[in-house]
């Protein structure tokens, strides 16, 4: 036994003295993904996708989990190329690749070469082929698909109640036609049951037409995979929508996702978005248009005015004064009267040369010529007299005006103590009226 002052026991290690190897960290780690690689690779499998994020190198990198577990995942930039989806936290999904060791901190690493949503094969397949049997029975045809009303009265939407598609629908309804009314028919749009409630909110739809004067129904739902927007794949579903009295826009998914109840709708949006725009005009497309009638009616109304005021001044120039028509007919009685002796001056000229060779019968003839022009002169003279204007005023006649010279034929026209002037055969007269008889004759 060696007392404190000698050398100190070496501590046993069992590891070495039961001659198992000891592993560097790096080897050990190798060893394991080369037993990884030989037991397991190529392997499959299927979970729900958690912490997905993609990083600014196009590497994608998740967790896959069920309920008994979870194993870390890298989708390098290559094969997230080539996915036809965007995947997200929550989704069902299968993954093919290769088990692996992430060295630098020891975890276990599924290397993922390729990603489809789990289950799409088989739901694919009836889509299509729902697809192609409501296809051949015309349920698709666009001849029977009717176009939107340009001014509905009232807006439905079919969605549930919780879901975003119902707040951007809204809110694009009252971004640009607040004054439309919206009815809201709640139903689930995802799960068993939803394909159930889509078509009672439909019908209930339907049935309440006369009441809420819905022209026009939305039928809309948020994005999501396959199995999550399958409800509006169901049959029944769509034979309802053909049913519609109403034309039916589908806006379900994004712009990528197409369900049958997009083929059986009127018109199909690739977004809720997008539904409630195709059926709502913007209320400044209205108010523009009635501002440009408003300006086309207003210069109708000024192009009329100023037609009739040219009329109007057209006939006022037609119809002037009584003293200007006076003059007028003077003028024409004085061109008449010079006519009138031009042309007996002329007859008596010819009748002097016609004597000049008849001095036979130059006496008779020319006392009987005279007497004819005699008679004639006086004749013209009459007529000249009768025309004359001047004659009415001389028996005892008078031409009314008022003190701005118009002319006054009817006793409604004037008003007790107005001013008017009296034109005479000579001179003029201001009198004023104390008496109004206008329903004497």
């Amino acid at each position: 036994m060696s007392d404190a002052s000698g050398p100190q026991a070496r501590p046993p290690n069992p590891a070495r003295d039961a001659g198992v190897r000891i592993w560097p960290v790096g080897s050990l780690l190798r060893a394991i993904a080369d037993s990884l690689e030989a037991r397991f690779n190529p392997v499959a499998v299927q979970g729900e996708i958690t912490g997905f994020s993609r990083a600014a190198s196009g590497h994608c990198y998740f967790s896959l989990k069920d309920e008994q577990g979870q194993v870390r995942c890298a989708m390098f930039r290559r094969a997230a190329s080539l996915l036809d989806f965007s995947p997200r936290d929550g989704q069902l999904v299968e993954l093919r690749g290769r088990l692996g060791v992430y060295e630098p901190r020891g975890e276990l690493q599924l290397v993922v070469e390729s990603m489809r949503q789990a289950g799409q094969g088989n739901l694919f397949e009836q889509f299509l082929l729902l697809k192609a049997k409501l296809e051949a029975e015309g349920l698709f045809d666009t001849a029977r698909k009717r176009p939107l009303p340009l001014l509905p009265r009232a807006i439905g939407v079919v969605t549930s109640l919780g879901a975003a598609a119902l707040h951007d629908v809204v809110t694009a309804l009252q971004r640009r036609a607040p004054h439309i009314p919206v009815v809201i028919y709640p139903a689930s749009v995802q799960g068993g049951q939803a394909a159930g409630e889509l078509r009672e909110a439909l019908l209930k739809a339907y049935q309440r037409k006369p009441v809420d004067k819905v022209d026009v129904l939305l039928l809309v739902r948020g994005g999501g995979a396959m199995e999550d927007l399958w409800a509006f794949n169901d049959e029944q579903l769509a034979r309802t929508i053909v049913a519609s009295p109403m034309p039916v826009v589908s806006g379900v998914g994004h712009e990528t996702d197409f369900t049958i109840a997009d083929f059986c709708a009127d018109v199909r949006a690739p977004t809720p978005t997008a539904a409630a725009e195709l059926c709502a005009r913007s209320q400044s497309v209205w108010l523009g248009a009635l501002e440009q009638a408003f300006s086309r009616l207003q210069n109708g109304v000024d192009r009329q005015m100023q037609s009739h005021s040219q009329r109007l001044d057209w006939a006022a120039s037609r119809v002037s004064r009584p003293s200007h028509l006076v003059t007028r007919q003077q003028a024409r009685l004085a061109g008449l009267a010079q006519n009138l002796r031009h042309a007996m001056l002329s007859i008596v000229k010819h009748e002097k040369m016609h004597l000049q060779g008849l001095e036979a019968e130059v006496p008779k003839k020319v006392a009987d010529c005279m007497q004819r022009c005699q008679h004639q002169i006086e004749r013209a003279q009459l007529r000249l007299d009768l025309l004359d204007p001047t004659l009415v005023l001389k028996r005892g006649y008078a031409w009314v005006t008022d003190v701005e010279g118009r002319a006054l034929t009817r006793a409604q026209d004037l008003a007790l103590g107005q001013k008017l002037r009296l034109h005479l055969s000579q001179g003029r007269a201001g009198v004023t009226v104390s008496e109004l008889y206008p329903n004497e004759s």
